[in-house]
C-alpha cells in the first residue's frame, strides 16, 4: 500500500496540470520543475536507499519514509505558494524514494530466486494501481472537489500506513523463526551486508554488467514516466482536441496495460528462463509507439487508445532490468544493485520533464503550443526511448540465476 501511494504521487501532476498552473500561475517549464522535484530527490535517494535496505533493513526504511511522505503530501495540499508546493513535493519524493528498493529487498529475502521476476512483476502490478488512481480517477475527483483535499487525505493515509508497517512488516523469515530461502533451496547461506555499505557500493559500481541496465532505464523508463507523469494529457488536449478527462483515460489505460504486462512479463521470463529476448522485443515495440506521437496528426479515438495500451504493454519489458541487476551482483548486495539500476529510471524524468517544458516554451515563445512545438518536445522523449532500447543489446543474459561468480 505504501508503494501504491508512491506511484500515485509519481504520476498525479499529469492529471492536475491545469489546476496546478492556475493555482500557482506557472509556465510550462515551472510546471515541469514542480513535477520533476519528486524525481530529483527520488533519483538522489536510490543508491542510499539500497545501502540502507542492505544494512538497516526495509522495515525501518518503510516506516520513516511513509511518515516523511505523509508530511510532504499534506504540505503540498496546503501550500499557499509555488515555493512551498515544490518543498512539499520534495518531501513526498524523499519519503517514497525508499519504497521500491525496500520491496525488492523483501522479495529477495521472502521468495525463491526463480520467483524473483514473477514477484517483481506482481509488485509493479500492485504499484501501478496507484498510478491508475492518479490518472482518470484523480481527474474525476478533482472535478468534484479540490486537488488540495486529495493530497491532504493522501498524507493522512501515508502516516497511518507508517504505523501498520512498523507493527506488521518483518525484514526476513529468520525474524519469525522460519528457514531462509537459501536453506529451502539447499544452497549455502550468503552472509548479510553487516553494515559494509562501502564494499557493497564499490562492488556494484565497479561491475561493468551493472551499467547497461542503468542506461536502459535512463532512456526507456525515463521517457515513459515523463510522458505518463506530466506531458501526455496536455499533448492530447492541445494536439487532438480532447477534453482532459478523456485524455486522462488514455494514461489510465496505459498504466493498466503496464501493470498487467509487468505481471505477465515477469512470470514468462521466469518460466522460459531468459531475460533479454523479452526486453529487446518489447523495447523495440515501445520505440515504434513514439512515431505516431512524433507525427502528431489526428488519430481516431480507437487508434489513440490502442496506441497508449501498446505503450503500456511494451514498456513492461524494461522491468526485467531489476532482475538482471540482482543476478549479476552478489546476492547480499541485492538492495544496492537494484537501486543503482533504478537510479537511471528516475534520472531520466528528472531531466526530461523540465527539458520538455523548456523546449515547449522556447518553441512557442510564450504563445499557445502548436503541433510543431509538441513535435519538438516529443522528439526529445523519442530520442531517450530509442537510446534505452539500444542499451538492451548489451545487457547480460543471466538465465534467471545469479551469475556473479561466473563473471569474466
Amino acid at each position: 500500500m505504501a508503494f501504491v501511494l508512491a506511484f500515485f504521487h509519481r504520476l498525479a501532476p499529469g492529471a492536475i496540470a491545469g489546476e496546478l498552473q492556475q493555482a500557482f500561475g506557472t509556465s510550462s517549464a515551472s510546471l515541469g520543475l514542480l513535477a520533476a522535484t519528486y524525481f530529483y530527490v527520488y533519483f538522489a535517494m536510490q543508491v542510499p536507499s539500497g545501502i540502507l535496505a542492505d544494512t538497516l533493513g526495509p522495515r525501518k526504511l518503510f516506516t520513516a519514509g511513509a511518515l516523511v511522505a505523509g508530511a510532504g503530501s499534506v504540505l503540498f495540499g496546503l501550500a499557499p505558494d509555488f515555493g512551498l508546493a515544490v518543498f512539499g513535493r520534495f518531501l513526498v519524493g524523499l519519503g517514497v524514494s525508499v519504497a521500491f528498493i525496500a520491496v525488492l529487498k523483501l522479495n529477495a529475502a521472502w521468495f525463491l530466486e526463480r520467483q524473483f521476476a514473477t514477484m517483481t512483476g506482481l509488485l509493479m502490478f500492485i504499484g501501478n494501481m496507484g498510478g491508475l488512481l492518479s490518472a482518470a480517477p484523480l481527474a474525476l475527483v478533482v472535478a468534484e472537489t479540490s486537488w488540495r483535499h486529495v493530497f491532504v487525505a493522501a498524507g493522512a493515509i501515508s502516516i497511518l500506513l507508517a504505523v501498520f508497517t512498523w507493527l506488521f512488516l518483518r525484514d526476513n523469515p529468520r525474524e519469525l523463526g522460519l528457514p531462509s530461502m537459501q536453506q529451502l533451496e539447499g544452497k549455502p547461506e550468503y552472509p548479510p551486508a553487516n553494515g559494509n555499505w562501502r564494499e557493497a557500493l564499490k562492488t556494484v559500481l565497479a561491475n561493468p554488467r551493472t551499467w547497461p541496465g542503468f542506461l536502459t532505464h535512463f532512456g526507456q523508463i525515463g521517457a515513459y514516466l515523463s510522458w505518463g507523469g506530466l506531458w501526455a494529457i496536455p499533448y492530447l488536449h492541445e494536439t487532438q482536441g480532447m477534453e482532459r478527462q478523456l485524455a486522462a483515460w488514455h494514461t489510465s489505460l496505459m498504466i493498466v496495460c503496464f501493470a498487467l504486462a509487468s505481471l505477465a512479463v515477469g512470470a514468462l521470463s521466469d518460466r522460459i528462463g531468459r531475460r533479454t529476448p523479452l526486453m529487446r522485443v518489447l523495447g523495440g515495440v515501445y520505440v515504434l509507439c513514439w512515431l505516431p506521437l512524433l507525427w502528431g496528426g489526428p488519430l481516431p479515438l480507437a487508434a489513440s487508445l490502442a496506441l497508449f495500451a501498446l505503450m503500456g504493454v511494451s514498456i513492461a519489458g524494461a522491468t526485467l532490468v531489476w532482475s538482471c541487476a540482482k543476478e549479476v551482483n552478489p546476492p547480499a548486495f541485492s538492495g544496492t544493485s537494484t537501486s543503482v539500476v533504478n537510479t537511471g529510471g528516475f534520472l531520466g524524468p528528472a531531466l526530461l520533464q523540465p527539458v520538455v517544458g523548456l523546449v515547449l516554451d522556447l518553441s512557442s515563445r510564450g504563445a499557445a503550443h502548436s503541433l510543431d512545438d509538441w513535435r519538438r518536445g516529443v522528439a526529445v522523449l523519442f530520442a531517450f526511448a530509442l537510446f534505452g532500447w539500444l542499451c538492451t543489446f548489451v545487457v547480460t543474459e543471466t538465465r534467471c540465476r545469479n551469475i556473479y561468480q561466473e563473471r569474466i
